[in-house]
């Protein structure tokens, strides 16, 4: 089969589908479209033609098959060159295949590990940030605050940098970073390259923002490792490592590189963690005896102890469950590097093909009451049959996500602080409404506030 005889949406001449979409819900009608139009189908946005996939085996094929058979786009993979982090997320062949060891060795578990009381120290700065809300009474932005807390852990264990956002009243670096996913979504998505022609000069100053920290970061890491030259054969974290390789001869590597793969860190860092620990609070907030199992579980763990933070495995299923139903990262673009079939349909090089992540996940044939909220499903014993084979988060393959040990370590130790020292009052938005989502690359909550109290000690 090829894929002109797919169903899907009637478009129009020239615009195709381009005035059906809100890029802001792309995912969102990609998915009733699958539900209309079956597991395999197409659109167009402008000119380009994309193949939508939905069922979870195939896409975990196409997955499986990187980065020789499937790759990031090349769109994807300019706009990160234009706008200057060129890092192991965007690369693709042997640029992808140099910088991903590098990458791994910072964010590996004995490494996570090690950097465990750092997380404590962040963790227990987060924590006064809160009791000074809950005791002032104040309402907390609830992303904000969550960005601030992932990017201070990122740049600590990557960059060995202590940046403490959480404790600055000074402009933090966030404002720069919120400003560069849904640029880069908005020109992911866009029918032509509008940028080529016409600069955004306001995006363009975030950039040199940023890039002036980086440069800053990198400088910190040479000076440390020129006060102390056995930090080039035994690195203490991501960006030593990288520098350390950059200057072997015949690494391959470059500055660029260096500092591509230090934006991208901070840019992944921040945004997926904190995108799902604020969906997280919002549906244990909604239910009542998933809420209550959780705070049970945490109150008999000391903090402090990395072995009774992770033992956590109703937190860990809470995690699990949040990523199904509201996974960051719900559509995932990629092209193929060469002329293939995927599920019995002709797919010529270079083809768009958008892998729909939750679809499968949100399946009634696959998950009983799949559009529940129900922890219990990802628990020993339970009957859902292999759930991880459904639900993807950090995708599968080969680029599988290198920062899922710190993520899943990250949220189980915000939870724990919150569940062991607070009352959630409340978790809303502005209007009252359910929350809704906002694609702008990844997914988010749109404008959840978070109310506290202190809890009662025994």
């Amino acid at each position: 089969m090829q894929i002109r005889e797919l169903p899907g949406p009637r478009g129009l001449p020239v615009l195709g589908n381009m005035l059906q979409i809100g890029t802001a819900s792309l995912h969102l009608t990609a998915e009733r479209w699958s539900r209309e139009y079956g597991e395999c189908f197409r659109f167009r946005i402008g000119p380009r033609q994309i193949l939508a996939l939905a069922n979870p085996e195939t896409i975990a094929t196409v997955l499986r098959d990187r980065p020789d058979g499937f790759h990031r786009t090349k769109r994807l993979s300019a706009i990160a060159n234009d706008m200057g982090f060129s890092g192991v997320f965007s690369a693709n062949g042997d640029s992808w295949r140099r910088q991903r060891p590098m990458v791994m060795a910072g964010f590996d578990p004995n490494h996570i590990k090690s950097y465990f009381p750092a997380l404590v120290k962040v963790t227990r700065r987060f924590e006064r940030r809160w009791q000074r809300a809950a005791a002032a009474r104040e309402t907390i932005d609830l992303q904000a605050d969550l960005m601030r807390y992932t990017v201070d852990v990122t740049a600590g264990l990557a960059f060995g940098a202590d940046i403490n956002t959480l404790e600055s009243d000074e402009e933090v670096i966030q404002t720069h970073l919120d400003k560069i996913f849904p640029s880069l979504f908005k020109r992911l998505m866009a029918p032509v390259p509008y940028w080529e022609w016409f600069r955004d000069r306001k995006l363009d100053r975030h950039l040199e923002a940023l890039h002036r920290a980086v440069a800053d970061f990198i400088a910190q890491a040479r000076s440390r490792m020129e006060a102390n030259p056995k930090l080039r054969e035994q690195p203490t974290n991501l960006i030593e490592a990288m520098i350390a390789a950059r200057d072997n001869p015949g690494s391959g590597l470059s500055d660029s590189d260096v500092a591509g793969n230090v934006l991208t860190m901070l840019l992944a860092g921040e945004d997926t963690t904190a995108n799902t620990l604020a969906w997280m609070i919002y549906l244990l907030h909604r239910h009542p005896a998933a809420l209550r199992r959780a705070c049970d579980e945490v109150r008999a763990k000391n903090l402090e102890k990395y072995e009774e933070v992770t033992a956590l495995p109703f937190v860990d299923a809470c995690i699990n469950e949040t990523m199904r139903l509201k996974p960051v990262a719900p559509i995932i673009m990629l092209q193929p590097a060469r002329d293939t079939v995927v599920a019995d349909i002709e797919v010529p090089k270079e083809t768009l093909i958008m892998c729909l992540m939750r679809a499968g996940a949100t399946d009634e044939r696959r998950f009983p009451d799949a559009g529940a909220f129900d922890p219990g499903r990802w628990l020993a014993g339970a009957s859902a049959s292999s759930p991880k084979r459904v639900s993807m988060p950090f995708g599968a393959g080969p680029r599988l996500c290198p920062g899922r040990y710190l993520a899943i370590l990250e949220m189980k130790m915000v939870m724990a602080m919150l569940l062991s020292g607070f009352e959630i009052e409340s978790v809303a938005t502005p209007d009252g409404r359910e929350a809704k989502e906002h694609l702008a690359f990844t997914m988010y909550p749109v404008g959840l506030r978070l109310k506290l109290a202190a809890r009662a000690t025994a």
